[in-house]
């Protein structure tokens, strides 16, 4: 069975109704999860401790999707 990596990450938004971030310097990265369970936990986590800033957003971002072994390579993934 493949793995079905996720990523935690978040900042301080421009706009809480956007999702740009207000420096990408400053954007916090929680960490790689093995599942989606373990991801959204921790994107909870985060979710809460910054509660009363409403620019601060977390998402969670699912790796797994981004490269399908069984694909030819795309022309970027190519060029390096």
């Amino acid at each position: 069975m493949p793995q079905r990596l996720h990523l935690v990450f978040g900042g301080e938004l421009v706009d809480p109704s956007r999702s740009e971030f207000r420096d990408v310097n400053d954007i916090h990265i929680v960490g790689i999860f093995p599942d989606y369970a373990s991801a959204h936990d921790a994107w909870k986590a985060e979710a809460q401790r910054t509660v009363d800033n409403a620019h601060m957003r977390y998402f969670i971002a699912h790796l797994h999707r981004l490269r399908d072994e069984e694909r030819e390579a795309s022309s970027t993934e190519e060029l390096g």
